[in-house]
């Protein structure tokens, strides 16, 4: 689509309007972890797959990519902000 929200499908697109984020360049200047508790509180049934999109989509590469590589530190910084997935 050629606004560097690579990964960001049109609902994922449509929440990130209502935060204001139209552009990859928009996301890159926001905390994805940020952007995502915030998504969350405003649509609880977000998935941990909307992180790896938006990390994907700051860094230019594929969702799956970022979760096969980063899957635990972002698990972590989860865990550390109250936000963890339920097992």
């Amino acid at each position: 689509m050629g606004d560097g929200l690579l990964n960001l499908g049109p609902k994922s697109r449509l929440w990130l309007a209502e935060l204001g984020i139209h552009t990859g360049a928009q996301l890159r200047q926001r905390d994805a972890f940020v952007v995502y508790a915030d998504l969350k509180r405003r649509q609880p049934g977000a998935s941990l797959n909307l992180l790896y999109a938006l990390l994907g989509a700051q860094q230019d590469c594929h969702w799956q990519q970022v979760k096969r590589e980063q899957r635990s530190d972002i698990l972590l910084r989860l865990d550390d902000m109250g936000l963890a997935p339920k097992r």
